[in-house]
């Protein structure tokens, strides 16, 4: 396409957001002042409030809608990092140009399938990689090339801050891709060696601080120190060289310096450092984001690569593949062509459940609800695992409109619902009951004759054994296993690793299938990450069970229990304050609720309750 042409479409209004979450709202707001945007997407009905673009952009909660319009040609995805890949390939495979947020994906075999389907299919795909837009890198970038710092000795950064903190995936795969993608940027080189030491202090095996060293060819070497337990924000990119060093500092007031200096050598033997005066270097005042969407029209319109395209994006998917390697194996350097690992577990089925037309004019049809989760504002529930407020995303499965969904392994199961979502690493055996709306992620197992309510959610590697029952809006988070006899009424929360016993007295080598004990945890309840319950007992309504706590008999409706083994210190609201308890009468400072002693052994019973 020629430039004058694809100048005439560029502002063409064929741009859908899909997404509009923290970062989404950002991005309709600057495609909409490029006169660039058709519509935006959300699965969420309220996740529209607020968002001020212009009365032509059209607001849909369908996926399909944008995927199957031939108005819209290209899409920016601004969704829960996990669904990146799943969105983005069922955009390419609808040819459309795309545009995703860091990171790609989070394994590096589908973002080498992404990059392909890109090229195969001729299609722009473009990563939001956007300090590589700031007018201060790409001065840095000038600076270095130019030769203004000499010879690069090494580069470090440091992203740190106390901010939101995540559960569904560490500060490497958060923080440090910023920041890797622009040392790749500076040093134009692919590194040889990676390590990373880390630190998990909230979350057990999710890094809450993480210190990288790349090694380059060249012998340069760089280090990125990133964390979300820090007393405040600083953003800082330094690069030594041989002549001058720079220092970016991005965030309100983004500036970049450069410091002269020089080391003499006092006798031949003392090395002395004589400090220069800092240069402050002028940068434009433009706005990196405008610059990073007006980079990806740009693209779409000459169809030249952009920038931060999919090898950039699956270059970076390398070395942190490469540091979460290092980390797990005690900060081993990791040689990075032996890297082929993700964020999540290695992929081991066969992506049956995503087959898909091979022929650029099929229509698409999804075989679940797609549901899309958007970049989290909030983190409501610590603890949890989240994206948001729950693990959401999109169903991936496409077929032809001819083809019967039948064929699709293990998404249509009698009694399940046909907007449920499973993932095509999960495994759910027939005979299962799955109500509208639930989600089931990553190596779930739902065995034979488990009985599963609506607006579910199930974490990764949780297993639901036979005969199981789980209530409606229910959400079971990462590593648990509810075994035969558990029962969850509707409303449960069960946080990471939590765990549920079925036998008082367990022997590897003797079967007691017939003493198991059933436990039942009644409407509301939530269960805290790494909580044992003990079976044979009952968790009453809306009860609280702090995390790590093992549970060894009844747990009365609305008590707050800790400890080992847990003891009652409190009493909970509905809602999950704290009750201040007074005469009798315990009340909730935060939504005016009202509670009175119930019947012996049964906790409180509401007085007022919305």
């Amino acid at each position: 396409m020629d430039r004058a042409h694809g100048s005439r479409n560029r502002h063409n209004r064929s741009i859908a957001v899909i997404g509009v979450g923290t970062w989404g709202k950002n991005l309709a707001r600057v495609f909409d002042e490029l006169n660039s945007l058709n519509a935006i997407c959300d699965a969420s009905a309220t996740a529209f409030a607020g968002i001020k673009v212009s009365s032509a952009v059209r607001q849909t909660n369908d996926l399909r809608t944008v995927l199957n319009d031939p108005e819209i040609t290209a899409v920016a995805i601004a969704t829960s990092a996990a669904t990146h890949y799943e969105i983005a390939r069922a955009a390419l495979l609808a040819d459309k140009d795309v545009f995703v947020e860091k990171p790609l994906a989070l394994e590096i075999t589908q973002a080498e399938e992404l990059v392909k389907l890109a090229e195969e299919r001729e299609r722009i795909l473009m990563v939001g990689h956007i300090l590589r837009y700031h007018p201060a890198i790409i001065k840095l970038s000038e600076i270095i090339e130019q030769g203004g710092l000499g010879r690069i000795e090494y580069i470090y950064s440091n992203r740190l801050n106390l901010g939101r903190l995540r559960t569904e995936e560490n500060i490497l795969w958060s923080f440090a891709p910023h920041d890797i993608s622009v040392i790749l940027a500076l040093v134009q080189e692919r590194p040889i060696l990676v390590s990373a030491h880390g630190e998990a202090f909230l979350q057990k095996n999710i890094p809450d601080v993480t210190w990288t060293t790349l090694e380059f060819p060249s012998g340069i070497h760089a280090y990125t120190f990133v964390s979300w337990l820090h007393p405040f924000k600083e953003q800082r990119l330094v690069v030594v060289g041989s002549k001058e060093m720079a220092v970016f500092e991005d965030g309100a007031g983004a500036k970049l310096a450069c410091y002269p200096h020089d080391i003499r050598w006092q006798g031949g033997k003392v090395p002395i450092a004589l400090k220069g005066e800092r240069r402050l270097i002028e940068i434009p005042p433009d706005e990196p984001l405008r610059q990073e969407c007006e980079h990806f029209l740009e693209s779409i319109a000459t169809r030249i690569p952009p920038r931060t395209d999919g090898y950039e994006g699956l270059r970076v998917l390398e070395v942190i593949a490469a540091a979460e390697e290092s980390l797990h194996r005690g900060g081993k350097a990791i040689n990075l062509k032996h890297v082929r690992n993700g964020n999540s577990k290695r992929t081991t089925a066969a992506r049956t459940a995503t087959m898909v037309p091979s022929t650029p004019s099929a229509v698409y049809t999804p075989v679940a609800a797609l549901a899309l989760q958007t970049q989290p504002s909030s983190v409501t529930h610590p603890g949890a695992v989240t994206r948001g407020t729950e693990p959401e995303a999109i169903a991936p499965a496409v077929v032809r409109e001819s083809q019967t969904q039948t064929t699709i392994a293990q998404q249509i199961q009698s009694g399940v619902a046909p907007d449920t979502f499973v993932h095509p690493t999960a495994v759910v055996d027939e005979g299962v009951t799955i109500g509208a709306g639930t989600k089931i992620w990553h190596f779930t197992h739902i065995s034979r004759g488990a009985r599963i309510g609506r607006n579910c959610v199930f974490g990764q590697n949780v297993f639901i054994a036979d005969g199981v029952t789980v209530g409606d809006n229910c959400k079971v988070q990462n590593n648990v296993s509810l075994y035969k006899g558990v029962t969850l009424e509707e409303n449960v929360f069960c946080g990471p690793s939590c765990v549920f016993t079925n036998v008082i007295n367990p022997r590897a080598f003797i079967e007691r299938k017939s003493e198991f004990k059933p436990t039942l945890v009644q409407k509301g309840a939530s269960i805290g990450a790494n909580a044992t319950i003990v079976c044979g007992n009952t968790i009453g309504r809306y009860a609280l069970v702090g995390a790590g706590a093992v549970v060894t008999r009844d747990v009365p409706a609305y008590a707050l229990v800790v400890g080992i083994p847990a003891r009652i210190i409190g009493w909970v609201c509905k809602c999950g304050t704290t009750l201040v308890v007074e005469d009798h009468r315990a009340r909730c400072p935060g939504c005016g609720n009202k509670y009175q002693p119930g019947d012996e052994g049964e906790g409180l019973k509401p007085v007022k309750e919305a």
